[in-house]
C-alpha cells in the first residue's frame, strides 16, 4: 500500500472546510478526548502534535491497530474524535471506517490517509467519516481541520472537492448505504464471506452455530439485494477497486477458500 513516511507527513498545503454536521460537538469548556489510530509510532507522535496545537488541554490516547482501538472505546468511551490511518496493517479498503462506524455510530472519525486520490475521498465521506485529511499536510492546517471537525464541519481539502464529487456512480453508491445498513455481526460474516470462508468455517470462527450463520448470509444477501455469495463478492470487489486502494488483509480473518453458493 501507498504510505507517506512520518518525517514527510507535514509538508505545505492550503485547506479549507466543507459545510457538514456531526452529531455532538464538544461544549465550550469540556475536555476534548482524542483517538489516533495509526501503526507508525512517528506518526502517531506527529498528529499528537497537531491534536496539542489545537485542544492543548486534550486528552489524547492513541492505539497501533483496530482491534487496539476498539477495546480502547469500548473500554471508555466518550471520545469526540477518531483520527484513522486507512492504511493500518490489517484491513482491507474501507473495512476499518465501516467497523468503527457500525461499532461506535456515535463517533466522528476524520481518515488521516496518504492515499490523496479523490475516489478515496469520495468513499471516505460516502461511508460516513467526518472529514479527510491527507498526511502531506502541515501540523498547523492539521490542527485547523481538527478544530472544524469538532465544530461540527465535515472536512474535505479544496483541491480534492470538486473531483471528489464525481468519483462514485448511482450504483456504488447504492451498495455503500447498503452495506452501512449491516449490523457489525454481519459485517464480520461479510468479511469472512470475501475471504472465501464456507459457513461451516465461519460458524468456527465466530462460535456460532451454522444455522446462525446461515440466517447472516440470508440476511446480508438480502440487505445488499444479491442473489448469491458470488455476487457479494463481486460487489464487494468492485467497491474496493473503486477506491483504489490495496485490498490487504481484513480484520480478523484472512484464510481463503471457495465462495461457495
Amino acid at each position: 500500500m501507498c504510505q507517506l513516511l512520518a518525517d514527510k507527513a507535514f509538508e505545505d498545503h492550503a485547506f479549507d472546510a466543507m459545510v457538514g454536521e456531526t452529531d455532538m460537538p464538544v461544549q465550550s469548556g469540556a475536555m476534548a478526548k482524542f483517538l489516533i489510530i495509526d501503526d507508525h509510532p512517528l506518526f502517531r507522535e506527529a498528529l499528537h502534535s497537531a491534536v496539542t496545537l489545537a485542544y492543548p488541554d486534550a486528552d489524547t490516547q492513541d492505539a497501533a491497530s483496530l482491534p487496539e482501538a476498539c477495546d480502547i472505546l469500548a473500554a471508555e468511551g466518550g471520545f469526540d474524535l477518531a483520527l484513522l490511518d486507512l492504511s493500518i496493517p490489517g484491513v482491507r479498503g474501507m473495512d476499518g471506517l465501516l467497523h468503527l462506524r457500525t461499532n461506535f455510530p456515535r463517533l466522528p472519525v476524520v481518515v488521516v490517509s496518504g492515499h490523496e486520490d479523490p475516489k478515496v475521498v469520495s468513499q471516505v465521506i460516502a461511508y460516513g467519516a467526518a472529514g479527510f485529511i491527507p498526511k502531506s499536510a502541515k501540523k498547523a492546517a492539521l490542527a485547523d481541520a481538527i478544530q472544524k471537525v469538532i465544530n461540527g464541519a465535515v472536512f474535505v481539502p479544496d483541491n480534492l472537492v470538486a473531483a471528489s464529487d464525481e468519483q462514485i456512480d448511482d450504483h456504488a453508491r447504492d451498495m455503500i448505504n447498503r452495506v452501512a445498513t449491516l449490523t457489525p455481526q454481519q459485517l464480520k460474516v461479510l468479511g469472512m464471506i470475501c475471504d472465501g470462508l464456507l459457513n461451516k468455517q465461519i460458524a468456527y470462527e465466530l462460535q456460532v452455530g451454522e444455522t446462525t450463520v446461515k440466517a447472516h448470509v440470508s440476511e446480508i444477501l438480502r440487505k445488499l439485494n444479491v442473489h448469491s455469495r458470488t455476487q457479494v463478492v463481486i460487489e464487494m470487489s468492485k467497491l474496493e477497486q473503486a477506491s483504489g486502494l490495496d485490498p490487504a488483509g481484513s480484520v480478523g480473518h484472512g484464510r481463503s477458500g471457495s465462495t461457495g453458493d
